[in-house]
């Protein structure tokens, strides 16, 4: 998956995801939420924000939003935070198909962002891993896989790690697993960073850097033509499928 400014052409045939989560963390500043997440109250009102936001984001010719954080409150991400997770489930409820909840396994208990650092260190909780299977249980298509480190699942970031994505499949889901970002660690290891996640088990890449995700797929050719990626291509169609969108 690759970045593109909301003013450039899209390619013909693109599964559109953008990042809507409201207050700062927001790809269109006139579209819902109109508020950060930290500010909802009820799930009441979490679920109304959702499906506005999921009306006006279909009506701009996006398929998928990149939210909501289901990491818990008192995380390094501030107002990106619900406090409670029953409210960012409902906020999910309410975009329906288009949601994609994250930063699974959870960025609670990390120090800061991985925005800010390569080297996040975080602990997997109970708490914060039932917010995710409460929401696989819910149906939710897709989920993104966090970069911090895990104790639980030794020397590799999550999203580089079978382990993770291995937890992730036993809950249940059967959906597209995307990564966190892979441009926060530089265009340096764009693929090697590719190559580690698709190994891992991710079905979609995600970066903000166009000339690495041309390298990428490139990169990428040789996995397809042998059937090593059939498995991934397979549920990213389903997404597609489930959106109302053919095939590419």
């Amino acid at each position: 998956m690759q970045d593109h400014s909301v003013r450039e052409r899209r390619p013909k045939g693109a599964l559109v995801f953008v990042d809507q989560e409201g207050g700062t963390s927001s790809t269109f500043e006139k579209l819902p939420p109109r508020t950060a997440a930290v500010r909802f109250s009820n799930r009441r009102t979490a679920f109304r924000a959702g499906r506005a936001t999921g009306l006006a984001l279909r009506r701009a010719g996006v398929d998928v939003d990149l939210a909501p954080v289901l990491d818990l409150r008192g995380g390094p991400l501030g107002s990106r935070h619900f406090a409670r997770p029953a409210f960012a489930l409902a906020f999910a409820r309410g975009l329906g198909a288009g949601a994609c909840v994250k930063h699974f396994p959870g960025l609670g208990t990390a120090r800061v962002s991985t925005d800010e650092s390569p080297h996040v260190r975080a602990h997997v909780v109970p708490r914060e891993l039932a917010a995710f299977r409460t929401a696989v249980r819910a149906g939710v298509p897709c989920v993104m896989v966090g970069h911090a480190f895990y104790p639980r699942f030794g020397p590799r970031r999550a999203s580089f790690n079978q382990a993770a994505y291995r937890l992730l499949r036993n809950s249940g889901f059967e959906g597209v697993a995307i990564t966190d970002s892979l441009s926060v660690f530089g265009s340096r290891y764009a693929v090697f960073g590719a190559l580690a996640s698709t190994r891992a088990g991710a079905d979609l890449l995600l970066f903000t850097n166009g000339a690495d995700a041309g390298r990428v797929i490139r990169a990428l050719v040789p996995l397809a033509r042998r059937g090593l990626l059939d498995e991934h291509v397979a549920r990213v169609l389903r997404l597609r499928h489930s959106l109302g969108l053919g095939n590419p």
